[in-house]
């Protein structure tokens, strides 16, 4: 039995519960969401109801936007956090993949934006010694937007994305828009004047369980869908060891229990602006 959630700052969210792209017309699907049970089906194309699963009259906020269906548990806002480079017409937007992780969403969301663990859990793709230093770069938290904005990010990766055949200094831009969900935005291998987008929208089914959906928006006119795919979960299967070994499950929010190292900046201002927020799902809130 799981607990429910009844902290409003999570409930009134807009969560990611499926790529739509692997949904069949007429076939009912189930997932947890906030510890509750809930079932979706596609009636017709752009047609998708949700409801707890023991309230089948009863149907959930639902939003599509950027490949995903998105729904809430409480009273969501109107719109969703801005991904203009979706819609951009010589973009590949590939969902690669689902992954189901024993962590928290802020746990998961945190270690993506840590490059610290590129050289050693990554090495010879996103990072390889002695190319180990994270080079200083600026924070912002920006209450008008309300989101974080990780910029002047660099780091050595010897194969930055499926498209590159040689190692690379890559610019970085993280963007964290919403509570679980992150945007890197990274160097392209094809057009050095444009960015390439990785995504992870993570769906928080228990305090300590989540399913994290993946996936790549690109300039890539070479690689295969299955290329992307494959290159994508390679990255997301060795995170999920480290992740999971992370205690506590739940992400500490006050620094008297853990402390994020100096070079963690994204980390530090991902926890204060959660903190800030009032949440307390999936968090540890105070050392008290």
């Amino acid at each position: 039995m799981h607990t429910l959630c009844l902290d409003p700052v999570m409930l009134n969210q807009w969560h990611p519960i499926s790529a739509i792209d692997i949904l069949t017309i007429g076939k009912n699907y189930h997932t947890t969401l906030l510890g509750e049970e809930v079932t979706y089906i596609v009636k017709e194309t752009d047609i998708v109801l949700v409801w707890r699963s023991n309230s089948p009259k009863i149907f959930l906020p639902i939003k599509l936007e950027y490949g995903f269906v998105w729904v809430s548990l409480g009273t969501p806002p109107k719109t969703l956090f801005p991904f203009p480079e979706f819609n951009e017409t010589d973009r590949r937007n590939v969902a690669t993949g689902v992954f189901g992780v024993n962590v928290s969403a802020g746990r998961a969301v945190e270690n993506f934006l840590d490059m610290g663990h590129f050289p050693y859990v990554h090495s010879g793709i996103l990072g390889e010694e002695p190319h180990t230093e994270v080079k200083d770069y600026d924070v912002e938290v920006s209450e008008e937007r309300d989101e974080i904005l990780a910029t002047s990010c660099k780091f050595y990766q010897p194969k930055a994305a499926v498209s590159s055949s040689e190692g690379m200094d890559v610019d970085y831009i993280y963007r964290v828009p919403h509570l679980n969900c992150a945007l890197l935005y990274k160097s392209s291998a094809v057009d050095v004047k444009r960015l390439d987008v990785i995504i992870i929208f993570v769906q928080p089914m228990t305090e300590e369980w989540v399913r994290a959906h993946t996936g790549m928006c690109i300039i890539d006119d070479n690689s295969t869908d299955e290329e992307i795919r494959q290159f994508q979960q390679t990255i997301f299967a060795q995170d999920k060891p480290i992740l999971e070994n992370q205690y506590p499950k739940r992400l500490p929010l006050d620094s008297r229990i853990e402390t994020p190292i100096r070079a963690d900046k994204s980390a530090i201002a991902y926890r204060r602006w959660l903190l800030n927020k009032g949440l307390k799902y999936g968090v540890i809130a105070s050392a008290d």
